[in-house]
């Protein structure tokens, strides 16, 4: 059984210019997408309610903030246990630095996105924070060159 939600042509053009510019007015995304504001406004609710929309943020530049290095890392766990797994990732989700965290299939166990100010920074996340943690095994990191797409960030 699919949750999938059934959208149409417009639905699609209304998420397509929400992505790109969520402070949107309805007014403005209305005129965009070829209807008046008030349908314009039924299909927003409609998709927020049925959490095709699931919110609406501010994109930040990590530079302005202290934060314009970015490093990938792969973590292996050697725990087994269902606790383990949950203080892990409850630890690791607590963590500033980390900006996307994600638990795999397969290997590596978890994908770790996080942004530092510095090499001195990501040194000190990955030394102090990361490879102290019980059930750690290994990690794998890897410093970003470029950003070249990013949707959603």
């Amino acid at each position: 059984m699919s949750n999938e939600v059934p959208l149409d042509a417009i639905d699609r053009e209304i998420l397509f210019h929400l992505r790109e510019g969520g402070r949107l007015t309805n007014v403005e995304l209305a005129k965009r997408v070829g209807l008046t504001p008030p349908p314009c406004l039924r299909r927003v609710r409609r998709l927020e309610e049925a959490g095709v929309i699931t919110g609406y943020r501010a994109v930040i530049d990590p530079a302005a903030v202290g934060r314009g290095l970015e490093v990938l890392i792969d973590v292996e766990i050697y725990a087994n246990d269902r606790k383990s797994f949950e203080d892990f990732e409850k630890t690791v989700a607590s963590y500033e630095e980390v900006i996307e965290f994600r638990r795999m299939y397969g290997r590596p166990d978890y994908f770790i996105r996080a942004a530092v100010a510095d090499h001195a920074a990501c040194e000190a996340f990955l030394t102090g924070k990361l490879s102290g943690l019980p059930g750690v095994q290994r990690f794998t990191s890897h410093l970003t060159m470029k950003t070249i797409k990013s949707v959603g960030a």
